[in-house]
Order: structure tokens, then sequence, then C-alpha cells
């Protein structure tokens, strides 16, 4: 498997698709970051030589952040709303969605799963 910042990347996938699995590259950035690289979009990333593997490293390291500084900024952002009280601070404190959805209903994923009610005793 080709190694590109320190994530292995499929090998038998086309390498459009397999820039995607590195955190914080998506559809159009991997596009762009090929174009840069002069890579077409349809070759294999087992086909790819050592050096335009570092050329794609070098385009990635240089221009955009990803993997775990991106994750770090991520949460210091997260952090940084709660401790100064903002409205998506206390949303994302209290776990519920923090941009806007509804939440009588349809809140499932950041609410988690419903309480269980404790089962009412019949009187015979």
């Amino acid at each position: 498997m080709p190694r590109v910042l320190g994530v292995d990347i499929p090998k038998e996938k086309r390498i459009e698709a397999s820039l995607r699995y590195i955190y914080g590259i998506g559809p159009t950035r991997s596009r762009e970051v090929l174009t840069r690289a002069k890579i077409d979009f349809n070759r294999r990333a087992k086909d790819l030589s050592d050096e335009e593997i570092a050329r794609i490293t070098s385009i990635l390291q240089s221009s955009y952040i990803t993997e775990g500084d991106l994750r770090r900024e991520i949460s210091e952002n997260i952090k940084r709303h709660i401790s100064i009280g903002t409205y998506r601070g206390l949303r994302h404190r209290r776990g519920l969605p923090v941009r806007g959805q509804r939440t009588r209903t349809n809140a499932r994923t950041r609410k988690g799963r419903k309480p269980i009610m404790a089962a009412k005793i019949k009187k015979e």
C-alpha cells in the first residue's frame, strides 16, 4: 500500500478515490492535488512511482492542513466556543445539534438513544 502523510491508501482504487482516505481531503481537493502534481485521475494507486507519491505528499504538506493538525484545530475551535460561552459552545456542551436542526424529533445521532422509561406497574 502506498503511504501518504502517514496514511496507507488503498492500492487497488483509483488515486482520485484513494487520496480521500486522508482526513481533510475530499473529492474536490483530491482533484486539485492531482492536477497540480500532473497525475491522471484514473491511474491506480499501485501504479504510481515513488517520485509521483513524493510530489503528492509535498503538495499536501505545503498547501493544506490535514490529519492530526486538522483534527487538533477543529477540537481547539470547539473548546474555544465552549469556553467563551457562545450558543454553539452551549450546544456542544449539552450534546445537542449545533447548526439549527430541530430537536423535537430526528436528533437521535447527537442526543443518543432514548432513555428507557420505568415499566408501569399494573394494579390488580
